[in-house]
């Protein structure tokens, strides 16, 4: 068997590696958390954004996935996937594209959090017979979009919404965003039962007979990852898990071992008396996200390794456009480094990172076995 090197001498820098084996696991463990706790799932695929990994997610099969844009859904209709959430609130604009895209699909769920969305679909419905799908956005405490599940006004849109001829209303859809601003594993367990909680409590807020027919769907990946079985809802949306990243591991959502992409980066500078190197992987191969707050102070912009994903004592402290400058960690020596001499760098936030590649490369077993393209655009 080739040596990690070896496998990697043909690779241009910088490259997204992806562990295809890594992958998988993530994906099993996740899917069958799903199934022990009698749950719907309903993976994102914003992470990855290819028809590999979602077929993964799948067990092989093209089951439900969430989407984050429309040229997402629009890419995975054409690879065969019927069933699919647009976890976005509706710009009306593209409410014509989405209708195009509907009668391609089984099912085609839209999202939305404010009463003027609702008019603008209903109206679509009766200019055009167009009859969407629709869920409710609900804010669990993120605070970045959502209805508020205890407001009287958010009530009254609910129940508009599910008693509207012009839409098939199908649930509650909340995200936990701000369990990647905790610093531990017990903080992310507890929205996990806060994020669950609120679409519960406007649900039964509505005192409608057919109120437990509503889904409530959840999801993020730190609250996925580290309660035991899902409960209170009926269908989990996790997607970062996949990939993982560097914050995911920080918090404790799961182990450097369970990263499963990583940047390939060449060594283009040495400067010993700054105990600093210079990497060809800058801005536009990691992105400029830290991350949420870590545990343990700042990390840098990802996590210096050799290329066995072994961490190394440097810290990531500046990306430009093309250059990241890592500087060494007392008292480790850089003059031992060769320019062209290659290192893997753990990404912060492996979603703004992957959608920064129009492939990755694909390894198993230290050999490169494929490369992946994702959907780009919106």
């Amino acid at each position: 068997m080739p040596s990690v090197a070896d496998s990697f001498l043909g690779v241009a820098t910088p490259s997204l590696l992806v562990d295809r084996a890594v992958v998988e696991a993530n994906c099993v463990r996740m899917r069958e958390k799903a199934v022990r706790s009698g749950v719907s799932f309903r993976p994102h695929v914003k992470t990855h954004k290819t028809l590999e990994v979602a077929r993964m997610q799948g067990g092989g099969e093209l089951g439900p996935i969430t989407v984050s844009t429309l040229a997402e859904a629009e890419w995975f209709a054409d690879g065969g996937f019927e069933d699919i959430t647009y976890a976005v609130p509706i710009d009306p604009q593209k409410l014509r594209r989405a209708a195009t895209l509907m009668r391609r699909v089984r099912h085609l769920n839209l999202l939305l959090d404010h009463p003027e969305a609702l008019a603008a679909v209903e109206a679509f419905h009766r200019a055009t017979g167009v009859r969407f799908e629709v869920f409710l956005k609900v804010d669990c405490g993120y605070h970045r979009a959502g209805v508020d599940p205890d407001a009287p006004a958010s009530i009254d849109l609910a129940r508009r919404m599910a008693t509207s001829p012009d839409i098939e209303f199908r649930g509650f859809l909340t995200h936990a965003g701000h369990s990647y601003n905790v610093r531990t594993a017990d903080e992310i367990r507890a929205l996990a039962v806060q994020e669950s909680a609120a679409v519960t409590r406007l649900r039964d807020h509505l005192g409608l007979a057919n109120a437990a027919a509503l889904i409530r769907s959840v999801g993020s990946t730190p609250t996925a990852s580290l309660v035991e079985s899902f409960s209170d809802c009926e269908e989990v949306r996790p997607g970062n898990y996949v990939f993982y990243d560097a914050f995911q591991a920080a918090v404790g959502a799961c182990t450097l071992e369970d990263v499963g992409a990583s940047v390939l980066t060449s060594v283009i500078g040495v400067y010993p008396q700054q105990r600093k190197i210079m990497l060809d992987a800058g801005a536009l191969a990691l992105s400029k996200d830290l991350g949420a707050e870590h545990p343990g102070g700042s990390p840098g912009y990802g996590i210096v390794c050799d290329l066995d994903l072994t961490p190394l004592p440097f810290r990531l402290v500046s990306v430009s456009q093309e250059h990241g400058q890592a500087v060494a960690l007392e008292p480790f020596d850089v003059t031992g480094i060769e320019i062209g001499s290659r290192l893997r760098i753990i990404p912060n936030h492996s979603c703004l990172t992957a959608a920064l590649f129009e492939h990755y490369v694909v390894i198993e077993n230290g050999e490169v076995i494929a490369l992946w393209r994702p959907v780009r655009g919106w």
